[in-house]
Parts: structure tokens; C-alpha cells; sequence
């Protein structure tokens, strides 16, 4: 009786608030903000209903409390009052009536005449409220309450309200959901109603009513499914950010069942807060007998925020005007650069490319056409250099990254699945990495180790920044707003400088191109760089931190915090460097057509110089492009391409001028399948190319030193061994 009294008592407080709730605008005018709420329900011109918790607190601090301990109770409390509230907010009639309100007014015809007949009817035949709600009534958490991991929601939070964040990796279509079930009687004509609260029924099948009763003629009840009433389901699935999941588990994933108009707002890939009712699945019939003891949750969706547009939400509190002072300084752009995981020595230019890879370009969108701002890095090595271990910083840094392998992803696992729906046996999509990374960073270690059917799912996401998909049926197109940095290997295990690029890299051109910056870092053997490397190796594995140094590096989460900021400016590139701009592009061309350049250069190099210089811009949170930016986006560029050139340039210069092995390839030539030639031959061709005689006479013994070929005692014929 004492729980029936206080939910009586509630019940009140309830109205009050609802009924009396006001705050005061900008005009300090008072507005009753539920009141207004309820006016808008009653003529159907609102649906849900969303209460404050805040709100609330503020009137009563023990019913707030009440709501988020046992939130399903006064959820159907809350439905209830405002159901008794809502005929006293009707000012006018609704004009635009549906079938559902003329089966209604019939029903209620039907119920007063019914009432008149008898009076103690079965509660089943009983017109049930679920049926006459038009609207839906959800909670919003109180403001002081932060988001939880999934892995924290455990059984104390059963039946309380929670928040919890995490990525949409699956949501399945939106269906109508039963709601009250309603039959019709063979035999008597009487309506019998069944709500529905679990995913799953048993329909009733004898009919309760008075006339069947009395004369024991055991009517049978068929459903009526324009009579019943249903709502809009669906179910998403999310799973925890990595930056959560403890070294060596495996992330956690929660069931949101998403009702009425919370449905179509979670897609794959979406980060989300979700605020909801965490509760056990209760499951009927064989499925209960196959799970035994054990029971699914899930969370009962009331609130669902997409974190997408919102990124300052997620990274906490804004910059504070001594953390801008000290970033505003003239070597910040250094300093930023150098504070990219302090503890890896050297490779000044390749952080400078990584910060700007986690600043990005501006998007632009020229008639519909999308062209990207994301920026696009490869980097290509020795073993040892700290590929990896610069890709795992980034990955950390970044607000919202993968990390993945070339060798234990597959083009599926990096674009999205198709699977089973298992309520509903349709097919449906799951997303993979590089959907999950959307609006961030994928990082692809051992990128050269994939498999060329699965590298080429990469392609359209580089450049479009979508996946088209059509599996099973599914056609559709998902978002992958994502910049890639890529790792990779040489094709032999070390760069070998007598090989070309592309024998080293062992990488289609179609994939080289949608990269803006490919960096080959090269492990080179240097007496003094050896010995400051060494020096800087033994001093980290000593003391756990890097070595004292010039520049002061600055701390992870004040470097992600500059980057949110930074990526909120949208600068523009403006008309006086134009030409300047052209003219850099043009010379690229000469270069590269004079065989200078051995990387290719495509118009792709123009707009990854315009996505440099405007994430350049975006660094210093300037509006507007200046010379200076792309001036360094221009030599970031030239000393990507230096370090793929460097290596061909020294061999060219130590091994095009040795004549000998020239000599040898036409004698090979002349030689054929034949393992003899005659050396008059020899002398001919050799001196048609441009040889002297005495340098075949070089040729002809030094390879014989070497054991290749024998000559006779005469001179006149070559024999290969």
C-alpha cells in the first residue's frame, strides 16, 4: 500500500509539473515549457514528448532520483497523466482526421453501448489506453551525468536510466512493431484486445466475453490487424570506441531498440550518445528453454544524439586564451610537428605531413561534385624506422581512428558485411574499418602485404569517399569521410637501390596517384645520425621519456583539442596565387616529362597541394590562404619526392657509366640460346653502338676473370660457362 501511495503522491507532483513547469526567455516573459507541449500533442502537431530530467531536479529531487532508479515505472506514470491532461489542452478539433481516429470514435460508440448492456465485463474486452495514445514519452538524462563505457553498464544499472557511447556498427530497417493486438470473435462479434510489451506474443484464441461464457459457445478470436496498433522498430547495434578496450580484449557491443521517433537516426559508421533503459530480453517458449539461465540486455533507446557535427562535446573543455597565447607562437608549427610522438627521433617532415593529415583539407562540393579535403599518406620503408609506431601515435591522437593490417583485413572487414538480421532473417549491412572511421583516421599497417582483390575496395574511398555496395540484394552507398595513412614495405624486404620504384613498392599506379604524399623513409648507414640515434634509443628505454631538447613538446590532449579547433575554419584560397599556384604545377609536369621525376604526377598532385596549403591555413586559424602556406605544401611535396628519387639518382651516377655491362648485355644478346659467339661479331656490333675496341677487350677479360665465358687461345670465339 505505502509503494501505491507514493506512486499516488508522484502521480500528483507529476501534474504539477507538467501543468505549472515555466521559465523565463529573453524578453523575461514566463513560458510554460511542458504546458506549450502538451498544447501541440492534443492537436497532433508534436508526437514525442521529451522530459528534462534537469528539469525536473529542479522541483523535486527525490522524484528525478525516483525517475532514473526505476525509469519504466514512471515512464507508463508520466504516459498516464498526460493522457488525463490532454482533453483539457484541446482548443479546437483536428481537422485532417486518418482511419485510425474514425475506428476509434466507432470503438468508443461501441464501448458506451457495451457499458449500458453489463456492466462487469471482462478487462480484456475493455478499451485498452495503449490503443487511444497518439504520442511517446521519453527522459533526457540529467546534464551532470556523463556517458559510460558499454563495458560499465552492468547489472546495477538493471532497469535504470543510462548513457552510454559508442559506434553504430549495425541498424537494421525500420519496421511496424505490434503494439496492442486486437481480435475479433466469430461466433459473438465482440473485440477482445492484447498489449504487447516483450518482442514477441501468444495470441489469445478463446473468446473472454460475457455471450461465449454464458452460453459456453467457445468462439474463436481472429486478428484484426487493422484494428491493432503498431510502431516504428528498429534495432541498432553499437560497439565501444577503441580508445576504451583494454590491450588484448575484445570490444564490447550493446542491442538499442529504438521505438517511434527515435527510429532513422543511427546509421553505421554515426558516433552516438545514447540515453536509455538498460533491461534484460525476456524471451517465451523454446528460445527461453535454449538460453536456459542466461539472458540477453538490452537498452531501451529514449535519446539518441549523433556526435558527428558536435566534436567539441567529445573532447571536453575549449582552449583557454594562455594555451592559445602559447600555441600563437612563431615556431608553433615546429613545436606541433615535434610534440608527434616525441619519443621517435628525427623525421621532422614527415610529422609536419602527419599534423596536417590530422588537420584535412577543406571539402568542396563545385555543381554537386565532391572533391575531397581529406588528406591521403603513404608511408613506404626500411624495416625499423618506426612506421608502425608513428602509425599507433596518430591512431591514439586522433579523436576518432582504426588501426588495422593489410594481412588480417580483408576488402569486407575494411568496407562493410552483409549479414542475417537474427529477428528478423533479412539481410543487412555491417560495417567495417573504414565505414567505423568516418569523419577520422584509418591507419593500415603492412598495406602492401593485402591482397590485390581486396586493395582495390580502397580506391573509391580515397577519392569519393564512399562505398557503393550491392550484395545480396542491398544496393546502397555508405559514408567513408576518412583520411587514410598507409604502411608499407619494399617488396624485398629492404629498398634496393638498383631496382626501380616501382619493383621496390610492387604497387599499382591507379592506388599510388590517390595518395598526396608518399614517403620513403630509408634506414642509411651515417657514422654521426647513427650515433645520435643510438644515443636518443638508450636514453628512451632508459628513463621512459625522450631526451631534453630545444623545442618543448606540448601534451596529447592540448594538441587534439588545437586540432578540433582548427578544423572548424573553412579558408579560401584566394585569386593573386593562382597563377603562382599553376605555374608550381607546370613545372612539376616539365619535370616529370624530362624523366627527372620518377614518381608519376597527375592533376591529383594540384589537389593535393591545394589540400596541403588549406590545412596549412587551417593551423594558423586563418581564413584565408597566404604564399607562405603553399610554399611549404610545395616543399613538403618536393621532399616526398626526393626521397623516392634520391636513391635512383645515386645509382644512376655509379652504375650507368660502367661500359662493361653494356658490353655484356650485347653479347648476351648476340649469344641468343647458343652458348658460343664469335668475337669479330662481337667487335662489329659493339663498335656500331659507340664502344672502342679496347673497352670490349676490358669486358671480354674481366668477365672471364670472373668465370661467365672462356675465349679461346686464338681470340676468335667466346664460350659461356
Amino acid at each position: 500500500m505505502a509503494a501505491k501511495d507514493g506512486y499516488a503522491a508522484d502521480r500528483e507532483n507529476i501534474k504539477t509539473f507538467l501543468v505549472e513547469y515555466c521559465v523565463t526567455d529573453d524578453d523575461d516573459k514566463k513560458v510554460f515549457k511542458y504546458a506549450a507541449q502538451l498544447n501541440k500533442l492534443a492537436h497532433r502537431e508534436q508526437v514525442a514528448i521529451t522530459i528534462e530530467l534537469d528539469d525536473v531536479a529542479e522541483q523535486d529531487e527525490e522524484l528525478a532520483a525516483n525517475i532514473m532508479k526505476n525509469t519504466r515505472r514512471y515512464c507508463s506514470i508520466f504516459s498516464d497523466v498526460i493522457f488525463e491532461l490532454l482533453p483539457t489542452y484541446k482548443e479546437r478539433e483536428v481537422i485532417a482526421k486518418d482511419a485510425l481516429d474514425v475506428y476509434i470514435e466507432h470503438r468508443l460508440l461501441m464501448e458506451s453501448r457495451n457499458r449500458r448492456v453489463n456492466e462487469d465485463r471482462d478487462a480484456r474486452n475493455n478499451f485498452p489506453q495503449e490503443l487511444m495514445k497518439r504520442f511517446e514519452v521519453y527522459f533526457k538524462a540529467p546534464s551532470k551525468d556523463k556517458a559510460v563505457a558499454i563495458r560499465d553498464v552492468k547489472a546495477e544499472n538493471m532497469g535504470k536510466l543510462v548513457t552510454v557511447r559508442g559506434i553504430v556498427t549495425r541498424s537494421t530497417e525500420v519496421k511496424p512493431m505490434m503494439v496492442v493486438a486486437t481480435y475479433t470473435c466469430d461466433r459473438c462479434g465482440a473485440e477482445t484486445y492484447q498489449p504487447v510489451n516483450s518482442l514477441s506474443f501468444m495470441p489469445v484464441q478463446d473468446c473472454p466475453s460475457e455471450d461465449c461464457r454464458v452460453n459456453k459457445a467457445g468462439g474463436r478470436l481472429y486478428l484484426q490487424t487493422r484494428g491493432s496498433k503498431f510502431m516504428k522498430f528498429q534495432e541498432i547495434k553499437i560497439q565501444e570506441h577503441s580508445d576504451q578496450v583494454p590491450v588484448g580484449h575484445i570490444p564490447r557491443s550493446l542491442t538499442i531498440l529504438c521505438r517511434g521517433e527515435n527510429t532513422r537516426i543511427g546509421q553505421p559508421g554515426d558516433h552516438v550518445v545514447i540515453t536509455g533503459i538498460f533491461l534484460p530480453l525476456v524471451r517465451s517458449g523454446f528460445r527461453q528453454m535454449v538460453s536456459g539461465l542466461l539472458s540477453d540486455t538490452y537498452v531501451e533507446a529514449h535519446r539518441i544524439a549523433c556526435l558527428n557535427k558536435t566534436d567539441e562535446s567529445e573532447l571536453g573543455a575549449e582552449l583557454t586564451p594562455a594555451e592559445l597565447a602559447e600555441l600563437s607562437q612563431d615556431d608553433f608549427y615546429t613545436r606541433l610537428a615535434s610534440s608527434i610522438a616525441p619519443e621517435i627521433y628525427g623525421h621532422l617532415d614527415v610529422k609536419k605531413a602527419l599534423l596536417l593529415l590530422l588537420v584535412g583539407g577543406v571539402d568542396k562540393r563545385p555543381d554537386g561534385m565532391k572533391i575531397r579535403g581529406n588528406i591521403n599518406i603513404c608511408l613506404m620503408g626500411d624495416p625499423g624506422v618506426a612506421k608502425s609506431q608513428l602509425l599507433g601515435y596518430i591512431d591514439r591522437l586522433a579523436p576518432r581512428s582504426q588501426y588495422t593490417t593489410g594481412r588480417g583485413s580483408s576488402g569486407v572487414g575494411l568496407t562493410a558485411a552483409v549479414m542475417k538480421d537474427p529477428h528478423t532473417g533479412e539481410m543487412i549491412l555491417e560495417g567495417g574499418s573504414l565505414v567505423l572511421a568516418d569523419m577520422g583516421v584509418c591507419c593500415i599497417d603492412e598495406f602492401d602485404k593485402m591482397a590485390e582483390a581486396d586493395r582495390t575496395a580502397i580506391h573509391e574511398v580515397m577519392e569519393q569517399q564512399t562505398i557503393s555496395i550491392a550484395k545480396a540484394g542491398i544496393m546502397t552507398c555508405l559514408n567513408a569521410r576518412v583520411s587514410i595513412l598507409a604502411a608499407a614495405n619494399p617488396a624485398f624486404g629492404r629498398y634496393n637501390p638498383r631496382r626501380t620504384i616501382e619493383q621496390n613498392i610492387q604497387l599499382p599506379a591507379a592506388l599510388l596517384s590517390r595518395f598526396d604524399l608518399l614517403w620513403l623513409i630509408q634506414d642509411k648507414p651515417d657514422r654521426d645520425n647513427d650515433l645520435r640515434l643510438a644515443k636518443h634509443i638508450t636514453y628512451v628505454h632508459q628513463h621512459g621519456v625522450q631526451p631534453a631538447s630545444n623545442v618543448k613538446t606540448m601534451d596529447m590532449n592540448l594538441i587534439r583539442r588545437y586540432i578540433s579547433l582548427c578544423k572548424r575554419k573553412n579558408p579560401v584560397i584566394p585569386d593573386e596565387l593562382t597563377d603562382y599556384i599553376v605555374g608550381a604545377y607546370v613545372e612539376l609536369r616539365r619535370e616529370a616529362r624530362n624523366n627527372r621525376d620518377m614518381t608519376f604526377t597527375s592533376p591529383r598532385n594540384l589537389l593535393g597541394i591545394l589540400r596541403l596549403a588549406t590545412a596549412l591555413a587551417r593551423l594558423r586559424l586563418a581564413d584565408a590562404v597566404e604564399k607562405d602556406d603553399v610554399s611549404e605544401a610545395l616543399r613538403l611535396l618536393e621532399m616526398s619526392k626526393d626521397s623516392l628519387n634520391q636513391t635512383t639518382t645515386n645509382e644512376r651516377r655509379t652504375h650507368i657509366p660502367n661500359t662493361s655491362d653494356k658490353i655484356f648485355a650485347l653479347v648476351r644478346e648476340l649469344a641468343g640460346q647458343s652458348k658460343t659467339v664469335k668475337v669479330s661479331e662481337v667487335m662489329d656490333r659493339c663498335t656500331t653502338k659507340g664502344f672502342k675496341p679496347d673497352q670490349v677487350d676490358m669486358c671480354l677479360e674481366e668477365y672471364e676473370e670472373l668465370n661467365v665465358w672462356q675465349v679461346n687461345q686464338t681470340r676468335t670465339k667466346i664460350t659461356f660457362i
